[in-house]
């Protein structure tokens, strides 16, 4: 295998621990919290999480020491999309392992959770793992989305735990992997099984978090991987002066990613799906709103710009919200009345008469080929793919369409030449940062001393981001404690509530505050490619949103 300079520089990195973590194993200590309660729908998640449900929240400190000496087997998953970091999160547990009992084992299911359900599986060596430190991508084990869901599924990874003697799994993923998680702990418990199963934060998307998740793991990197990009583009533009560049992000329940970049390069528009939804704008108010930009900075002679926009934002517009929810719910209960549609006019009578009368017309208002990518393969959840819905392109043509109505009639006068890009998968193996290094490897290690500590059900959590890496702290919180009941497949299931953006939270609050500036000023910033060596204050700096969110109240 070919290695470059930096991926050889990256292998010898050594990764930073809270102080509480870098002592010897007989010097951590745990404390335990009060008993706790799901966010919301407390008497539903009782009966489903009947044998974890209520559990402590956990801290480790300085103390007498865990009993992290006894031989273990532990089993790990990747789950979900691919996130900056992961194979640091195994390295984490590896070591942490073999610093409790040099012959433990660490097992990596491969392709993600089916590879538990098929006991598919390589041993973690020492030679194997340090081929991976510090590296992006989740091609060590690989990932997969596949749900444990059936009672054959279940029963498929109760007998590959039992066949290894799996003292924990550890499952690394997102907001519906971490509730897979919680209902795999459970299933064990009930079944009598000793197998633990720790959960860990991950996606880039950011909406991974509460007070003790501050952020999910991935998202500094994917977001400075953006904003070097969104930068070079500005730079580009304020060059050429003669395009807008629509760019749309990775983002599909909440606009994170959106708000980090436009904190990270200042561009003259950024669209946020939450504020969106509460001012209840309309797709004709969304378009109108970039045209009152364009044409202000037409008149200024700037007839170039940069939008940021949400993966995810179209699913935010009122009318269309509504229209998707519908198709959801539609396409669940009549799925085979609709593949039986052998085209797309037979689709559009199909919902036609059976969408309710708004939506038929919100559906019949969007552009064909826009159409047709609502009515994609559905995603694992049964939703539209929002992903696939190409909401640049489409707000590209009804700004368009609308210059050249106000050119027509005598009111505008610039010139508009546009181009979409879209910016997903460049973010989501690239090498992590040394925040998400540093991060990914406290949460594994983390993940091994809850496992040393025999608490099941749990989500590893390292706080106080902020700080330098010596003053974080770390612990658990039971997965149960961030459930509620959402509609998924027609039906309520319990979920891991996801973190939108809020209107009223500090990051959106200091992007507000320079937004009609940038809009119509040349305001751009640029933040370059990341940094791994150098001063702390650029390498190992935190996101915009990480520190106004954890900055002390004045």
């Amino acid at each position: 295998m070919n290695i470059s300079p930096l991926q050889k520089a990256r292998y010898a990195y050594k990764p930073k621990l809270p102080a509480v973590l870098a002592k010897d194993l007989a010097s951590i200590g745990i404390e335990l919290g009060k008993p706790t309660d799901s966010i919301a729908d407390k008497g539903e998640m009782k009966k489903i999480f009947a044998a974890t449900y209520g559990k402590p929240v956990a801290r480790f400190v300085k103390g007498k020491g865990l009993d992290a000496q006894k031989k273990l087997t532990v089993g790990v998953i990747l789950s979900g999309g691919q996130a900056p970091g992961g194979h640091n999160v195994i390295a984490g547990i590896f070591d942490g392992l073999k610093a409790g009992n040099k012959n433990s084992k660490l097992v990596g299911f491969k392709g993600g959770p089916s590879g538990l359900i098929e006991d598919d599986f390589v041993l973690i060596t020492a030679s194997f793992m340090n081929e991976y430190r510090n590296a992006g991508g989740f091609d060590m084990i690989g990932s997969g989305r596949t749900k444990i869901e059936t009672p054959e599924q279940f029963a498929a990874a109760l007998a590959t735990a039992k066949k290894h003697s799996l003292d924990a799994i550890v499952i690394i993923g997102g907001d519906d992997s971490n509730t897979n998680a919680a209902l795999l702990a459970e299933y064990f418990v009930g079944k009598g099984e000793k197998t633990q199963v720790i959960g860990v934060p991950k996606t880039i998307d950011g909406d991974l978090k509460n007070e003790y998740i501050e952020t999910s793991f991935g998202f500094d990197t994917a977001t400075k991987t953006y904003a070097e990009l969104i930068g070079n583009i500005e730079r580009d533009a304020n060059s050429a002066k003669k395009y807008w560049h629509f760019i749309k992000l990775m983002g599909r329940s909440a606009s994170h990613i959106a708000l980090e970049c436009a904190l990270e390069c200042s561009p003259n528009i950024c669209l946020i799906s939450e504020e969106v939804e509460a001012k209840k704008m309309t797709l004709k108010a969304v378009a109108e709103g970039i045209v009152s930009v364009v044409a202000a900075r037409a008149a200024n002679g700037d007839n170039f710009g940069v939008a940021l926009i949400p993966e995810g934002l179209i699913e935010f517009v009122p009318e269309i919200k509504v229209l998707i929810g519908e198709l959801n719910d539609l396409l669940a209960a009549k799925a085979a009345d609709f593949a039986a549609c052998k085209d797309f006019d037979a689709q559009k009578a199909f919902l036609a008469k059976n969408l309710s009368k708004a939506s038929a017309a919100a559906f019949a208002a969007l552009p064909a080929e826009i159409a047709k990518q609502f009515l994609m393969d559905r995603d694992p959840h049964g939703n539209v793919q929002v992903s696939r819905i190409e909401t640049e392109k489409l707000l590209i043509a009804m700004v368009e369409a609308r210059l050249a109505e106000l050119k027509k009639a005598g009111k505008y006068k610039g010139k508009f030449s546009a181009l979409a890009h879209f910016f997903g998968y460049e973010g989501r193996c690239a090498f992590p940062s040394n925040f998400d290094a540093d991060y990914c490897y406290s949460l594994g290690y983390t993940a091994f001393l809850l496992i040393a500590e025999g608490l099941t059900g749990y989500i590893a959590s390292v706080r106080n981001l902020n700080k330098s890496a010596k003053d974080w702290t770390a612990g658990g919180i039971p997965l149960t404690m961030m459930m509620n009941l959402e509609q998924r497949h027609g039906e309520k299931k319990p979920v891991i509530k996801k973190a939108l953006v809020e209107l009223d939270g500090k990051p959106f609050k200091a992007f507000a505050a320079k937004r009609e500036e940038w809009a119509v000023k040349t305001a751009y910033t640029f933040p370059g490619a990341i940094q791994y060596y150098g001063p702390a204050e650029v390498c190992d700096r935190p996101t915009f949103t990480l520190e106004l969110e954890q900055a002390k109240k004045k």
